[in-house]
């Protein structure tokens, strides 16, 4: 088929953008930048600089490069305790999440039961009260089971796992509630005329359909875990303690060690940081096909 000439093929040829906006842009994306990577230029400048120059007047190219506060953090704190502890937490609380958001959703997705959509809307409307208001009666809760029942989860890895647990779960059932709803009922059915009860369905043919699903889950409820603060430092005493509340020992009475809190900072983002952009193909995939059904 010939292609359209002249008028035709101007007209139907996109309209580009005038140069106004295209350097508007540029200059609202720079300045974007430059405001997101300011703080992380000044907390990897002053993880490289002696403890003198930090307290001293603020320079923004440092004076004396150190590397000395990347090991003498270890030293000063039980980071390495701190960095199991949260590590152990988050792991578990984001394979629990998954496991029992997996079967959640599946149920809500796939049939039809009384109290459906009731259910979906008090698990969606956890999300709109501030974690705060849960403190104090996680507290009572935790106080009256060890009183009980005489099992410590206060101060205790379960515990804390516990909590995370009840914030990441009602998201994560609503995200794979959606996942699960855009996968055609037709796979479930195909696998059972091959033999398969919906449990074995769910392991063979929705599971690895959901996975992208799965993985932004995982990744929610892991970062969640890791980076709070709040529970953390009720929750937890000196042996359970993570990493968020740990970095506050470096602060003590005499001194405040600056250069080894900025260090201890960037050390404590890696893990983060490197496993979003490992599964970012994941994450977008998995938030993008989760919230609309």
């Amino acid at each position: 088929m010939p292609r359209p000439r002249g008028k035709a093929a101007a007209a139907r040829a996109p309209m580009a953008p005038p140069a106004s906006f295209i350097w508007t842009r540029r200059i609202v994306l720079g300045a974007l930048t430059v405001f997101a990577l300011l703080p992380v230029y000044v907390m990897l400048s002053s993880s490289l600089k002696p403890l003198q120059d930090v307290t001293s007047t603020f320079s923004w190219i440092p004076a004396h490069i150190t590397v000395s506060p990347y090991a003498d953090m270890w030293r000063t704190v039980p980071l390495g305790r701190y960095f199991v502890n949260s590590l152990i937490v988050c792991t578990c609380a984001a394979a629990a999440s998954v496991l029992l958001a997996t079967f959640a959703a599946y149920a809500v997705s796939r049939y039809q039961f009384r109290g459906r959509q009731v259910f979906a809307l008090v698990v969606l409307s956890t999300q709109m009260f501030p974690g705060i208001l849960f403190l104090l009666p996680l507290f009572l809760i935790f106080v009256s089971i060890g009183n009980a029942t005489g099992i410590a989860l206060l101060g205790s890895r379960a515990g804390l796992i516990i909590t995370y647990l009840t914030f990441s779960l009602p998201f994560s059932i609503w995200l794979l509630a959606g996942y699960f709803g855009s996968i055609p009922r037709s796979l479930d059915e195909a696998a059972w005329v091959d033999g398969c009860g919906p449990f074995r369905a769910l392991l063979r043919v929705v599971i690895p359909a959901a996975m992208p699903g799965i993985v932004t889950v995982a990744i929610y409820a892991f970062m969640t875990a890791w980076s709070e603060v709040l529970f953390a430092s009720v929750m937890t005493n000196d042996t359970t303690r993570t990493l968020a509340v740990g970095l506050r020992d470096y602060s003590t009475q005499t001194d405040v060690y600056w250069n080894q809190i900025m260090a201890a900072s960037i050390v404590v983002s890696i893990p983060v940081v490197a496993g979003f952009l490992l599964m970012q193909r994941f994450l977008v995939t998995g938030l993008t096909a989760g919230a609309v059904k």
